[in-house]
């Protein structure tokens, strides 16, 4: 049944699909964050310094671990920003679902006193042919 809600119903649900989509892909950077961290961590777990050589080994190697650690601090800044984003986007899906079981209540209401309309008005017209077939008994 059509009702004035339908294109605002219509309009909230895409929206809503949106939101969805959105978290979605929070959900799949904050996995991303989260795997590149780790990987980070096995990455300078596996880097060894060395036990003997040259003092240009010894500066390499901790050279190497200094960046590692930039790449764990970078890497751990983006989960956190990432956490938000997936946190925000929870946040705006939520609101778009609500609004649009807000409108789907409203079409449900109005769906509802359209029928009661019309079965009032279905009672009328009986009562009416009644009424008609009753006078027609009678003046017969």
């Amino acid at each position: 049944m059509k009702t004035r809600y339908n294109s605002l119903i219509n309009l909230k649900k895409n929206i809503m699909d949106k939101s969805e989509l959105v978290f979605q892909r929070a959900n799949f950077d904050l996995n991303s964050a989260t795997v590149a961290l780790k990987l980070s961590y096995k990455t300078l777990e596996e880097i060894k310094s060395p036990q003997s050589g040259t003092m240009s080994d010894t500066l390499a190697s901790r050279t190497l671990m200094a960046s590692e650690r930039g790449i764990i601090k970078h890497n751990q800044g983006w989960v956190v920003f990432a956490k938000d984003q997936v946190l925000q986007a929870k946040e705006q899906l939520k609101k778009d679902m609500i609004e649009h079981e807000k409108f789907k209540y409203l079409e449900l209401e109005e769906v509802k006193k359209i029928i009661k309309k019309k079965k009032i008005q279905e009672m009328k017209d009986l009562d009416e042919v009644a009424l008609m077939t009753h006078q027609r008994k009678g003046k017969k």
